[in-house]
């Protein structure tokens, strides 16, 4: 990886294949939230409690659309569109102009109530054994899996990131970050946040020196997906 913004994913790779969160800042004038990010893999529920009290926001599991789409997964929005009375829901926007990555909120068939961390943990796990399967072009299998194994609504949302040219959000910036790193795209993320308030980003900054850990910004990411396309 050449350039500064890639050798800042390369000390990000090292800490996420270690099995430890980075931090991903989206940008100025979008969200300005920073989400704790982990690669699904390496999930249990140690890391469930770190994002649920070193984070704090929503615990979300993340792939990509093309995976959910082979899934049979729709978007949200895409589901309530198709009832009248919440149609009109789907048609409006927040601040930041997209429409939400949400898709549906599982639980793995074996939880015991799915809110417990080893619960989350546990269906997290089995939605990126999923998405391996996909990715090793054993769909039928997966597709036969999720059915299966899954319940729906449960306590785990499960976020679908579009092309990072179209959406360019925290799931998208976490799957481009898999991407860059040669691993599934397959991640938890949760929002940082503080009382009333989302994390600063220099409270942020000094989470991430404090712990080892790297914060990324999406214009890092952004401009080392620039270049691994030349």
């Amino acid at each position: 990886m050449g350039g500064n913004s890639c050798k800042k994913i390369a000390e990000a790779a090292k800490i996420l294949k270690e099995g430890q969160p980075v931090l991903i800042f989206d940008s100025k004038g979008r969200e300005e939230e920073v989400d704790m990010v982990y690669l699904a893999k390496y999930i249990g529920y140690k890391e469930i409690y770190d994002l649920r009290v070193n984070a704090g926001g929503l615990i979300c599991y993340a792939t990509e659309e093309k995976i959910t789409r082979q899934l049979g997964i729709p978007y949200g929005y895409e589901i309530y569109g198709d009832i009248a009375s919440l149609k009109p829901l789907t048609e409006k926007v927040l601040g930041y102009g997209d429409r939400p990555a949400f898709t549906i909120w599982v639980n793995h068939i074996s939880v015991k109530t799915g809110i417990r961390d080893k619960d989350r943990a546990r269906t997290i796990a089995r939605l990126h054994q999923v998405v391996e399967l996909v990715k090793n072009n054993q769909v039928d299998k997966a597709y036969t899996i999720f059915r299966e194994e899954f319940i729906a609504p449960g306590h785990v949302p499960i976020l679908a990131a579009k092309d990072i040219l179209e959406r360019r959000g925290h799931t998208e910036l976490s799957i481009v970050l898999t991407n860059l790193i040669g691993e599934t795209p397959s991640v938890v993320l949760a929002e940082m946040l503080d009382a009333g308030e989302a994390l600063s980003l220099e409270e942020a900054e000094a989470i991430a020196k404090r712990r080892g850990i790297v914060l990324l910004y999406g214009d890092d990411i952004l401009k080392c997906y620039e270049e691994s396309l030349q």
